[in-house]
């Protein structure tokens, strides 16, 4: 049995559909269901006996406590967070409870039911720390890539929160000796991806017939990572990580945000052609910067690769395909996520 934390997330709801595909071992699955949270990723394990789901937040010490005591995880998996850089700009607050106050209550809960354990299974317990490579800072384009020892330079109220969360999990592994596991990923994309991140939000946009923001020049670099290989890092790194460490798990594939967007309009442009026979490209529109943008972030997985044998399945051009084709294949899923609510962040966002 294992426990996932913000298991209905982008990342976290992929990882459940993984496990439950390839592993016998059941999972419970927590999470708050936020407005990034959402139910619709779960529908088709809905009736699968090995997924238990519990509506909850992570800083919720007597639920958190409990679940661990009734179910009784060989390892806590956390995922939850909230992620969304331009909505911690807006309201940090939230970040700093989820983020910081939610992950302190969490590893609280986990400690203590780590102590009582017996110490065969104590050996054997894992607590796995999903982070980002944000928490690095930025890059400059001649600066080699983000590796485990850089040290931390957060921009943002998102990338400080997680930042922090980063820290407390190190310091209860110093600290009490509870075996934690951290992993830093660079910029995940794929299915259920909530619709305000830029490759969801240009697909949304593109298909009916909006602008396709993009941020100053287009030229910020990202490093895109599959969301289902970065599943099979993590679940490497829960097999047979080092108990202490720190894993960077990246795509090699740095692409600046505008070649990101050209790329999608030509892969619809293909798949399902405007009605008036032009490019989506056309729909590309420049708007006002972000404050503090980071200005390129790269993911150096050479060590996941050499010492967990682990490396990306996929290729940018691979994923990004199968990307655009689960968006066209499902709309319905779309339709659901881009509420009233959605609606009016984008338009205070990109007005």
């Amino acid at each position: 049995m294992i426990l996932v934390t913000g298991g209905a997330g982008f990342i976290g709801s992929n990882f459940v559909l993984d496990w439950l595909a390839i592993e016998n071992e059941p999972v419970i699955n927590l999470d708050k269901l936020t407005y990034a949270g959402n139910l619709d990723n779960l529908t088709s394990v809905a009736d699968n006996k090995n997924h238990i789901f519990v509506k909850g937040d992570i800083g919720d010490y007597a639920l958190v406590s409990s679940l661990l005591a009734k179910h009784k995880p060989r390892a806590v998996l956390n995922f939850a967070a909230e992620s969304h850089v331009d909505r911690s700009i807006h309201g940090p607050e939230d970040f700093i409870q989820t983020n910081v106050v939610g992950t302190f209550h969490l590893l609280e809960a986990v400690r203590a039911y780590w102590n009582a354990l017996p110490d065969a299974d104590k050996a054997d317990f894992r607590f796995l720390h999903v982070s980002t490579d944000e928490v690095y800072g930025s890059l400059s384009k001649e600066d080699p890539a983000f590796s485990e020892t850089n040290r931390y330079e957060p921009n943002s109220p998102y990338s400080a929160s997680k930042a922090a969360s980063d820290h407390l999990v190190r310091a209860y592994h110093h600290t009490y000796g509870l075996p934690v596991l951290t992993t830093n990923c660079s910029n995940n994309y794929g299915p259920f991806h909530f619709p305000e991140k830029l490759i969801p939000l240009v697909i949304h946009n593109a298909l009916h017939g909006k602008a396709l923001p993009i941020y100053g020049d287009g030229q910020q670099i990202r490093d895109w990572l599959f969301v289902k290989d970065h599943c099979t890092a993590i679940r490497r790194v829960l097999a047979a990580g080092v108990v202490g460490e720190t894993y960077n798990v990246g795509g090699w594939n740095e692409k600046p945000n505008i070649e990101v967007v050209h790329t999608l309009c030509a892969i619809l442009d293909a798949l399902k052609p405007r009605d008036d026979g032009q490019s989506y490209s056309t729909q590309i529109t420049y708007v006002k910067d972000r404050p503090g943008h980071d200005r390129r972030y790269a993911i150096d997985a050479s060590k996941l690769e050499k010492e967990l044998g682990w490396k990306p399945a996929e290729t940018f051009e691979t994923g990004i395909q199968k990307t655009v084709q689960w968006y066209l294949d499902n709309q319905a899923w779309v339709d659901n996520i881009t509420s009233g609510q959605y609606r009016q962040w984008v338009e205070q966002q990109y007005q």
